[in-house]
């Protein structure tokens, strides 16, 4: 006789039976699914982009970032150490030559000028004294040649009188020799006097043109320090926007501090960057394309700077027509470096469909034809708008841009009207 099973084993059974159902309806649904996209070889047409085959020119093109900014701007810098008193126009503001933009506090620059002209005129004082002591000085030492001089014509006279008495017996050899020695003794004193002279008179015009040259120094600093307070004046001097002012009223700044720019926003040029890794094919000369918004700009690189900063290689470009309406200042933009152009070849608007290999696989659409055909082509140079087919298409030839890699065991696949 059978005995009973337990309500618990029963039901573990039944939940088993359950879950072992479950598994298998669910791997039926995921086995089904699999089969129906591996034997799909339909496209909604809707959901596909196509473009013509043409003829025309591809350039190669290296990306890039862009900022646009003016062609001119000018930076206006205080020439003096002073403070902010008064700001006569703000950021934004059209100006005319001839307006001030500042008022600058130059009272401590004003100050260091009357020091300067005080200096100057105790420096010119001290050449006048130095000037009229060695006129005196030059004086006193040719009175006392002209005193040796007569001396020294007195020993002389002396020496002959002694000699014509020792002729006559009147006196005697050593008469002769103290008068001889003694007019040696007053012509050396004579020649040492007139070394002094000649040392003083060079000693002294060398202390007169020292003196002079300080002065001529303390006069430059004058003018210098003159003109810098002219230019505290922050005049505007050509038509332009003023794109910064140092608004900060009271606060101190330095010599050659930043007060304010002038910027002509009539013109514009770019300054782009672009990774190090393309360091060695961004020349000067190589054509470039700016896009700004919807529009397309050319212009060429006319500075590629030294320095890179951060894996960064930064350069100038400079635009055809750099009064574009669509320009505005510190405007992000794109920029393509264009290194190689061919100017006939067949080409297609870019699209997903090309992964940037050198050959590869793309759908051709045959006019008229609902069954888009896999064909290989060679591919050629490329930017943003096209790409050039070297091989596999021809002129006038459909092909679908969109990414069809899901496709790419298929040799045909059809493209289905209905949405």
């Amino acid at each position: 006789m059978d005995k009973e099973l337990a309500p618990e084993i029963a039901n573990r059974g039944r939940n088993r039976n359950w879950v072992v159902g479950i598994t298998i309806v669910a791997a039926l649904t995921l086995v089904i699914a699999w089969t129906r996209n591996a034997l799909k070889t339909s496209v909604e047409a809707n959901k596909i982009r196509t473009a013509t085959a043409e003829i025309g020119p591809v350039e190669n093109s290296l990306n890039a970032t862009g900022e646009v900014i003016p062609a001119y701007e000018q930076i206006y810098t205080s020439p003096i150490r002073a403070s902010i008193r008064r700001v006569l126009l703000t950021p934004g503001t059209a100006v005319k030559p001839g307006q001030p933009i500042l008022d600058l506090d130059k009272s401590l620059t004003e100050i260091e000028l009357e020091k300067l002209n005080d200096q100057l005129a105790l420096k010119r004082n001290g050449i006048d004294q130095l000037r009229m002591k060695l006129n005196k000085s030059l004086y006193d030492a040719e009175v006392n040649d002209q005193i040796k001089l007569l001396n020294i014509n007195r020993l002389r006279a002396d020496l002959e009188g002694a000699r014509r008495l020792q002729k006559v017996g009147g006196s005697t050899g050593e008469d002769v020799t103290r008068a001889e020695n003694a007019l040696r003794v007053a012509e050396l004193e004579k020649k040492q006097l007139e070394n002094d002279l000649s040392y003083n008179r060079q000693s002294m015009s060398a202390s007169l043109r020292e003196t002079t040259l300080q002065a001529q120094i303390e006069e430059k600093n004058l003018k210098e320090l003159t003109h810098k307070l002219k230019q505290a004046d922050i005049i505007v001097d050509r038509p332009g926007v003023l794109t910064w002012v140092n608004e900060n009223i009271g606060s101190s700044v330095n010599e050659g501090e930043m007060l304010a720019k002038l910027a002509d926003l009539a013109s514009f040029r770019v300054e782009g960057s672009c990774s190090d890794v393309y360091a060695d094919q961004v020349k000067v000369g190589l054509p470039v394309t700016i896009k700004v918004n919807e529009t397309s700009l050319r212009g060429l690189i006319t500075q590629v700077k030294p320095a890179v900063k951060n894996g960064i290689v930064q350069f100038v470009i400079q635009l055809d027509n750099s009064h574009h309406a669509s320009l505005r200042p510190n405007m992000k933009v794109e920029v393509f470096v264009i290194t190689d152009r061919v100017a006939k070849a067949v080409r297609v608007a870019n699209g997903p469909a090309f992964k940037g290999k050198r050959k590869q696989y793309v759908f051709v659409l045959p006019k008229g034809s609902q069954v888009a055909q896999r064909r290989e082509v060679g591919l050629g140079l490329s930017n943003f708008d096209f790409v050039e087919i070297k091989s596999g298409l021809q002129a006038g030839e459909q092909v679908i841009l969109t990414d069809l890699s899901e496709y790419e065991n298929l040799e045909e696949i059809t493209i289905d009207p209905k949405r």
